[in-house]
């Protein structure tokens, strides 16, 4: 066996990387969005056109994907049988479908114990302890995901409809979203009804940045979104001396805002996702793990 692949896919794109059985990384490619429960066709597509660039910057032939095996960490993957309708597509010589969450925590904090947030456009959270991992949260855009790029942006919506229809009181933030709809609610309602969670989330960084500056509707949703994230990592029992990496788009917005308990226990991670789905590949079917060899 020549080759490993490690994927990372989310709700705004997909990176792969080619790397040698042994882990060392050779090229990267990318693509577009792969969360895998809101367009199962358009993810496969975009996991695929990654891989075969990675080849591509590697100097090597595209068509050897059918011959390298994979692991794939993707948004989607941790509810219903996404996991296996995307495993019976993949042009893969083997395939191992993990949930983006997952491959987050072994970049960051390698075969250890620890927990991981990651806060982008959807937001997850995940420990490990005695070497078994556990999940909160990740259920997706509609019921979960909250305190994500995604959840931020449809609040964003909601609150710029609720200040026009004279509801809440309007701040300079919903002034200025209604003006890039043409101060017209149903252009609003009208990008809802195509809209993905990458595109909601594109709204977060505007939010943030609102809100440090004192906008009243802005500090309204960051507070929201902190108290979320701070209910997560409740869930994960988390005491001193643990270890916990936030992760995501989102992560260095946040950090500063948690409570002094949460922040003593912040460390940098080692790597991020992508780097996390290649140990991974390296264990499954590199010299790392021997078994699926050859």
């Amino acid at each position: 066996m020549d080759f490993i692949l490690g994927i990372d896919g989310g709700g705004t794109g997909c990176r792969a990387a080619l790397a040698t059985p042994d882990g060392q990384v050779l090229a990267r490619g990318s693509s577009g969005a792969a969360n895998i429960r809101t367009d199962l066709t358009s993810a496969r597509a975009h996991i695929v056109e990654a891989a075969q660039r990675a080849f591509v910057a590697a100097g090597k032939d595209s068509g050897l994907t059918v011959r390298t095996p994979a692991v794939l960490g993707l948004a989607g993957a941790n509810v219903g049988t996404y996991r296996q309708q995307l495993q019976a597509i993949l042009p893969f010589r083997e395939s191992r479908v993990e949930s983006d969450a997952e491959i987050a925590l072994e970049g960051a904090i390698g075969a250890g114990d620890g927990a991981i947030a990651v806060l982008g456009t959807g937001s997850a959270y995940r420990v490990r302890r005695n070497g078994v991992s556990r999940p909160v949260g990740g259920w997706g855009f509609q019921v979960g995901d909250q305190a994500s790029g995604a959840r931020i942006g449809r609040d964003l919506l909601e609150q710029t409809l609720l200040a026009y229809d004279g509801i809440c009181e309007a701040s300079a933030l919903t002034r200025e979203i209604m003006a890039v709809f043409r101060d017209n609610p149903e252009d609003v309602v009208e990008f809802t009804v195509a809209a993905k969670p990458g595109d909601y989330g594109g709204f977060a960084p505007k939010v943030f940045d609102h809100a440090a500056r004192g906008d009243a509707v802005a500090r309204r949703i960051v507070d929201k979104a902190v108290a979320d994230v701070e209910g997560a990592l409740g869930a994960l029992r988390l005491g001193e001396g643990d270890v916990l990496c936030l992760l995501g788009g989102l992560a260095g917005l946040y950090a500063p805002l948690l409570a002094p308990r949460y922040r003593a226990l912040l460390r940098d991670p080692q790597g991020d996702a992508l780097a996390g789905a290649v140990r991974m590949a390296a264990r499954y079917f590199g010299h790392a793990g021997g078994a699926g060899n050859g």
